[in-house]
């Protein structure tokens, strides 16, 4: 029974991506509503951070590098205001969760998981599976 709820989960989760790259926002989130998922979007971290009280999802994709608040500011206030979220980080500008870089910074300060972009599809489906299983 475990294993079904899990799968539930996996396919029927909110997830909303904070990204300032409106296309690769749309992208993620057509791949992951094929996937099963319920997507909404932000355009920065303030507005990101709102949808979050506003939506409560089960995981958020955000990036780090940003105008107005980044993604590593915005992770921070995603771990003290709402502990119960998991967090994937993207980032384009190097480095990797085991690397001097934004990634390994992204890690440090609560980031759940960490992707370097550019990625794949099977990539960020099976790293959201994981986060949600």
């Amino acid at each position: 029974m475990g294993t079904e709820r899990g799968l539930w989960r996996e396919w029927m989760a909110k997830i909303l991506i904070i990204d300032d790259d409106p296309a690769l926002r749309g992208t993620m989130r057509k791949i992951l509503e094929r996937s099963g998922h319920d997507v909404s979007e932000a355009g920065d971290g303030d507005a990101g951070l709102r949808q979050v009280a506003a939506e409560a999802p089960d995981l958020v994709i955000t990036d780090l590098l940003m105008p107005e608040k980044e993604g590593i500011e915005t992770i921070q206030e995603l771990t003290e205001h709402f502990p119960d979220v998991r967090i994937l980080a993207v980032s384009g500008a190097g480095g990797t969760e085991e690397e001097e870089g934004p990634l390994m910074d992204a890690k440090l300060f609560g980031a759940h998981a960490v992707l370097p972009k550019p990625f794949s599809v099977q990539v960020l489906t099976d790293t959201v599976a994981q986060l949600l299983g």
